[in-house]
């Protein structure tokens, strides 16, 4: 389920429905950085969360603990696309680059 910080998360939101059942981390990645380049000429990517495993990058320790760090971080680095798959299965963060 997509975190509930995320819909704090300023600037476009855009939902993914990949009805595969062997969706790999790499096959979402690649759906994002298609869909994010539809709205930025080079975006890039900053941070990312799978659902599926509770992993997510960067591993930091910033800012207080009301969001996850993996949002803090890509906000406070001025991210502005978030691309969320089948509903917070995987989740990237994109800086409007270009």
């Amino acid at each position: 389920m997509t975190p509930e910080a995320l819909k704090t998360f300023f600037g476009n939101h855009v939902r993914l429905e990949i009805n595969d059942i062997g969706l790999t981390f790499e096959g979402a990645q690649d759906a994002a950085r298609q869909t994010a380049k539809a709205l930025s000429a080079d975006p890039m990517l900053l941070s990312w969360y799978n659902g599926r495993t509770g992993e997510y990058y960067p591993r930091a320790e910033c800012g207080g603990m009301d969001k996850p760090v993996w949002i803090v971080f890509a906000e406070s680095r001025g991210a502005d696309i978030a691309v969320n798959i089948n509903d917070g299965e995987y989740i990237f963060l994109y800086l409007s680059v270009a």
